[in-house]
């Protein structure tokens, strides 16, 4: 069953996870204007930012030189609305939750008033494009829609509708979307108290909208016509929009060739798909798959939108669209009259195997369209995923998965799967998540952005995972959680990743001994990565986690973990960060992970921030712009005259450092006590060039 309860575990035990205050850093909630972002920095002029010159392609809000050879290869250009030419006003950069500018790529966007615009020179041919945005929610929420003029080059004029229906989440875990709703679970301590509400006299108020969030979306629209580099796309909010605003945050562009077409195959249209999308398609495509497995062909899909208001059961075939652009398959979510066995009350849209227990499917092979669904809120027991169930023996490739609770959720035990060039967008929880038992498997050259929990996850609860790859994927804003997460696991690699701007409750990377995960065993290799603007803080225990966390909570983590050629660049807290958590602090350990071969460019704090027992080993580890001493070394929080229970090893080649000096320096080791609990940031300049 493919349920999806991490993270209101998470809130209770966060709550518990209070370190002892010894120096404070207060954070405080702006006004409500500003909590949504929209404060008043003054309007860009025209020509603002890349408004002169070459266009500014940027990825993950990055120049790609500083990130080649790393992340997902995709075949568009993302261009940042901060740095082209507007009318409309720049908002951010801001690392505050809860904030438009922070969940915004790179942190910052442009804020249109009706009859404002801001434009794009394309840095290359182009016949199509897509727009990340925000509009309001509506005020009892549900969401609003609201027009977009494109124009190019003057002319050329399209309507886009935007709409907020599938953003702006609200309170505690598991979301609502009514802004003026109240506290979910008063039971639950909160930060903003400090305390537990209903055990609190008097009873305390929270502001409305509590925790307002996952305020984007994105959209996409093919031209019809090819459009040359050097002409200029503008993005215009009609005067007589029904949004008080709009939120520009990039643009991404790219030339989609013809539809393809995949002859000697059995035609979903042959047997009664509507390609309109006017009739329910669901039958038709039981249909076409039961025929083609006969005989032993594939299965077409032709352009064209199809209405399916259900899973798919896949097992041994192959299913072809004309490119995800051309084939979408999308549905309404469906209340279901009764539970379903695995607890979902609701179904919708995908394409699922069978459930492991009974045998799983195998040999399935989906390429080439788009999964629509139209997931509105989180219920962790639905079974409302674009792919899901058990996948073994398959390949996923060249989907556009946009709008359903989960991108891919597999429950195994299955083996050797492979997803490649896939996009993933607007997820209410996960990107990708392995879930139990999956083993010799693979996530490559996807491109994850708007989760609403961890994009790419591999989580051993029960079963572990064993010998899996992420490798070279790009995972951008998660507004909760990870980027990629780990929960236990034996001999698994995440390698050449970018992974930027996680927002709260989690950071870049995290190993975690969390959520009923079995323990890490053999080994665990975390290669060339390279995350950006990560580090946050974590709002629940009112600290700064690292880019890479380490989390001890229910066991310890003693595997052979190796953290190699990665890059941490621009952190807004800590670099790397091993902790346990408070209440079973004296009970489990991080022990001898080795960091070898490292890149820190800027950190708002530390390089190291160590709030457990244990050891960690570094070499080579290459060090600038650090805002605070590198080791804040807090073990765990003893404070025993021997020195820290946490012990770094320096093997040399350890270099560079910040305003207190060298970052790894002879007085901090083995194990000297420099526990500042929270130490003020110094926000730290844009990386560069090494």
């Amino acid at each position: 069953m493919a349920r999806h309860t991490l993270h209101a575990a998470a809130e209770r035990d966060r709550g518990r996870a209070r370190r002892p205050a010894r120096t404070v850093v207060a954070l405080t909630a702006a006004a409500a204007g500003l909590v949504l972002g929209l404060g008043a920095p003054a309007p860009a002029a025209p020509g603002h930012g890349g408004g002169v010159g070459a266009p500014a392609v940027t990825r993950a809000g990055l120049d790609p030189a500083l990130v080649a050879g790393r992340g997902a290869t995709v075949d568009f250009a993302e261009q940042e609305a901060e740095s082209a030419p507007t009318n409309g006003t720049v908002i951010g950069p801001d690392r505050t939750a809860y904030t438009l500018p922070s969940e915004a790529s790179g942190r910052a966007a442009v804020r249109l008033k009706p009859g404002q615009y801001v434009e794009f020179t394309l840095p290359r041919a182009t016949n199509a494009l897509t727009v990340r945005y925000s509009i309001p929610d509506a005020p009892e929420g549900g969401g609003i829609t609201a027009p977009l003029d494109v124009s190019v080059d003057g002319g050329h004029h399209r309507t886009m509708t935007l709409t907020s229906r599938y953003s702006w989440l609200y309170n505690q875990y598991p979301f609502s979307n009514a802004p003026q709703g109240d506290l979910l679970h008063p039971d639950w301590w909160i930060t903003e108290c400090g305390c537990v509400p209903a055990a609190t006299t008097p009873t305390p108020t929270v502001d409305k909208p509590f925790r307002p969030g996952h305020f984007y979306d994105e959209q996409r629209l093919l031209l019809g016509k090819r459009y040359a580099a050097g002409d200029t796309v503008r993005l215009t909010a009609p005067k007589s929009s029904t949004a008080a605003w709009t939120v520009i945050d990039l643009l991404d562009t790219q030339l989609v060739g013809a539809p393809h077409v995949e002859k000697h195959a059995v035609n979903v249209i042959a047997f009664g798909a509507d390609p309109t999308g006017r009739r329910e398609a669901g039958d038709a495509f039981d249909r076409a798959i039961s025929y083609a497995k006969k005989r032993h062909l594939k299965v077409y899909v032709p352009p064209g939108t199809y209405q399916v208001n259900r899973h798919i059961v896949v097992d041994d075939v192959t299913i072809v669209g004309a490119g995800s652009w051309y084939t979408i398959v999308k549905g309404h979510q469906v209340t279901l009259d009764t539970p379903a066995p695995d607890g979902s009350v609701h179904t919708g849209v995908g394409f699922y195997g069978k459930d492991a227990a009974d045998g799983g499917s195998h040999g399935v092979h989906l390429s080439g369209f788009a999964v629509e669904g139209d997931v509105r809120e989180r219920v962790d027991t639905d079974q409302v995923n674009a792919i899901g169930g058990a996948l073994g023996d398959s390949t996923i490739d060249g989907l556009y998965l946009h709008h359903t609770k989960v991108g891919m959720w597999f429950d195994g035990p299955m083996t050797r799967l492979r997803v490649t060039r896939t996009v993933i967008a607007d997820q209410i929880a996960d990107g990708v998540n392995f879930h139990t038992g999956v083993t010799d498997s693979s996530v490559s050259d996807t491109f994850v952005r708007n989760t609403g929990d961890d994009g790419l996850a591999m989580w051993s609860e029960k079963t572990g995972d064993a010998r899996n790859v992420f490798a070279h994927n790009t995972v951008q804003t998660p507004v909760l959680a990870n980027g990629i997460a780990l929960y236990g696991g034996t001999d698994n690699t995440v390698t050449g990743n970018l992974i930027a701007d996680p927002v709260r409750e989690g950071s870049a990377i995290q190993v975690g001994s969390r959520f009923g995960a079995q323990p890490f065993t053999g080994h665990l290799r975390i290669t060339d990565n390279t995350t950006v603007r990560s580090g946050p803080f974590e709002l629940n225990w009112k600290i700064g986690l690292g880019a890479i966390w380490f989390y001890a909570l229910e066991r310890d983590i003693d595997a052979d973990i190796e953290v190699t050629g990665d890059h941490f660049l621009d952190n807004t807290y800590n670099a790397v960060m091993l902790v346990s958590d408070f209440p079973v602090k004296d009970k489990y350990a991080i022990r001898g992970v080795r960091f070898k071969d490292i890149r820190v460019d800027g950190t708002g704090t530390s390089v190291l921030s160590a709030r457990s027992a244990g050891s960690a080993s570094f070499e080579n580890v290459d060090v600038r712009n650090v805002g605070a001493v590198g080791i804040n070394n807090c073990g765990a929080f003893n404070f025993p005259a021997s020195g820290s229970e946490f012990a770094v090893d320096d093997l040399g080649g350890n270099d560079g450092g910040g305003t207190t000096g060298p970052w790894l320096a002879s007085w901090e080791l083995p194990n000297t006590i420099t526990c500042d609990d929270r130490p003020p940031v110094v926000p730290p300049p844009a990386p560069a060039p090494w």
